[in-house]
C-alpha cells in the first residue's frame, strides 16, 4: 500500500481514523493495530512509519522513493526498530535491546519509532518493559504495535494505546486481487473463503497437496449422494494417509465445509456464492438432489464440531472417524 486511499479500499475506516489525524497533525504516541492474518496489519504499519519520516510527503502521503521511505519498506532505517518473535515470543532481552536504542536520539532525525509484530507474544516481563514506554511517551516516538488477540495483550497496554481494528477482508474484493495477479476466477473465489493472505493464496495456487485435498472433497461428497456408505473406509483408505498433519486436516474440514454450502446455494440458486464447485457441475447438482436441507444443516454442523474437536487436540482419528459415522446421505 502506497496511499492512504489504497489502504482504505481495503480499510476504509482505519484509514479514515489515521489520515484525519495526519492532517490535524493529532497521531497518538502509541497504535495497536488489531485484525486477523492477512488484513494488512505490516502494510498498514509501514505506511504510518513512512509518514512519519518522509522527507517529501505529499499532502497525507508519503512519496514512497526517498531514502527513508525506501529504507523503512526494507526494515532498514536506523531510526525505526522492528521486533518480532524470536522463536514462539517476544523476550525481555529483545525488549531492553530496544531500550538502550532509545537513550540515544535519532540518528537521522528528531524522533523514532518502533514496530512491534506478533505482539500477543510478548512475555510477562517484555510486556511490562514495554508499558513503561507507554507510561512516559517522548514527543518524539511513536509505538505501533500489531496483533492478531488485542484481548491477549496486558489491559494496562490496551488502555495506553489507540486501538485500530482492522476488518476481515471483503472475499469479493480479494477474489478480484488474486484474479489482477494471475490466479484463474475460480481459484480466486475458493482461495478467498479461505484466507485473507494474498501470499497464502498464491502457495495454494501452486500447491499440489491442497490440489488433492480438493479431490477427495469432491469424491467423498459424490460417494455421499451417490449413497454408498463407504464414509469409515474413505477416511482410513482415502483422508487420514494424504492428511496427515493438523493444518492439512483443518483444511480438508473448511474445503469439506465449502462443498456442502454450496450444494445449499445449488438447491436456492445463489450460484455467485459458490466457492468449490463451478456453476453446472453435474456432482454439484446430483449432490443438490440428494440431500434436503435437514441433511446438509447436520452435516455443517457435525464438520464444524470436528474443526472444534481438532483444535482441542483430540486425536485426529478418532475425530475423522466420528464425522465419517455423522454424515447423513
Amino acid at each position: 500500500m502506497k496511499t492512504w486511499s489504497e489502504l482504505g479500499e481495503i480499510q476504509p475506516l482505519a484509514a479514515r481514523i489515521l489520515e484525519n489525524s495526519i492532517k490535524r497533525e493529532r497521531l497518538s504516541h502509541a497504535y495497536l493495530i488489531a485484525g486477523a492474518r492477512g488484513t494488512g496489519k505490516e502494510a498498514l504499519a509501514l505506511l504510518l512509519a513512512q509518514t512519519l519520516f518522509c522527507t517529501n510527503r505529499e499532502g497525507t502521503n508519503p512519496c514512497g522513493e526517498c531514502s527513508e521511505c525506501r529504507r523503512i519498506t526494507s526494515h532498514n532505517h536506523p531510526d525505526v526498530h522492528w521486533i518480532e518473535p524470536d522463536g514462539q515470543s517476544i523476550k525481555i532481552e529483545q525488549i531492553r535491546h530496544l531500550q538502550k536504542e532509545f537513550i540515544y536520539s535519532g540518528v537521522e532525525s528528531s524522533q523514532k519509532a518502533y514496530i512491534i509484530k506478533g505482539a500477543e507474544t510478548l512475555t510477562v516481563n517484555a510486556a511490562n518493559r514495554i508499558l513503561k514506554f507507554l507510561e512516559e511517551p517522548s514527543r518524539k516516538t511513536t509505538a505501533i504495535m500489531l496483533t492478531e488477540n488485542a484481548q491477549a495483550m496486558l489491559a494496562t497496554i490496551r488502555s495506553r494505546c489507540q486501538i485500530i481494528e482492522l476488518k476481515p477482508l471483503d472475499p469479493f474484493a480479494f477474489s478480484r486481487q488474486l484474479q489482477e495477479a494471475g490466479v484463474t476466477e475460480g481459484n480466486a473465489k475458493l482461495f478467498s473463503e479461505l484466507t485473507n493472505n494474498l501470499q497464502e493464496a498464491m502457495d495454494l495456487n501452486e500447491n499440489e497437496a491442497f490440489a488433492q485435498q480438493r479431490k477427495l472433497v469432491v469424491q467423498w461428497v459424490e460417494m455421499l449422494s451417490s449413497g454408498r456408505d463407504d464414509s469409515y473406509l474413505f477416511v482410513h483408505q482415502q483422508w487420514l494417509p494424504h492428511l496427515k498433519d493438523r493444518l492439512a486436516q483443518e483444511q480438508g474440514l473448511n474445503l469439506l465445509l465449502l462443498a456442502f454450502r454450496d450444494i445449499h446455494f445449488e438447491q436456492i440458486g445463489n450460484q455467485a456464492r459458490m466457492a468449490l464447485f463451478q456453476p453446472g457441475d453435474e456432482r454439484l447438482e446430483r449432490a443438490a438432489l440428494s440431500f434436503n436441507n435437514v441433511e446438509l444443516l447436520a452435516n455443517m454442523q457435525a464438520i464444524l464440531q470436528a474443526k472444534r474437536r481438532l483444535t482441542q487436540n483430540i486425536q485426529p482419528t478418532l475425530v475423522m472417524e466420528q464425522l465419517a459415522l455423522q454424515l447423513k446421505r
